[in-house]
């Protein structure tokens, strides 16, 4: 193989890896806490796109306790739209774990 056949892939996986970004972005993942109470949608780029919060638990006096709950939910939408980068990744680099793709 010579230099410029690789340098074809190379730019061929690099556009392939600027399309599954791309779909990364229009895909949602949802992370909960409290069981539903709080709901955060998160895309697969790992943006907070969305948070839902059931009045319920709205209560001035436990401040504290809902904002760990939003934390908690935003943790596992973000948990999970990295899985999910990880695994679109993979399908792209033939499950090669190559360092800072994601």
């Amino acid at each position: 193989m010579n230099i410029s056949d690789m340098m074809k892939q190379a730019k061929q996986v690099q556009e392939r890896m600027a399309a599954v970004q791309e779909e990364l972005g229009t895909r949602m993942v949802t992370g909960t806490a409290g069981g539903g109470m709080v709901t955060a949608t998160v895309n697969g780029r790992g943006e907070l796109v969305g948070l839902a919060v059931e009045k319920d638990i709205i209560n001035p006096d436990e401040v504290q306790m809902l904002q760990d709950l939003i934390v908690a939910a935003v943790n596992d939408g973000a948990r999970k739209a990295a899985e999910l980068g990880k695994s679109e990744m993979s399908k792209l680099t033939g499950g090669l774990n190559i360092p800072g793709m994601f």
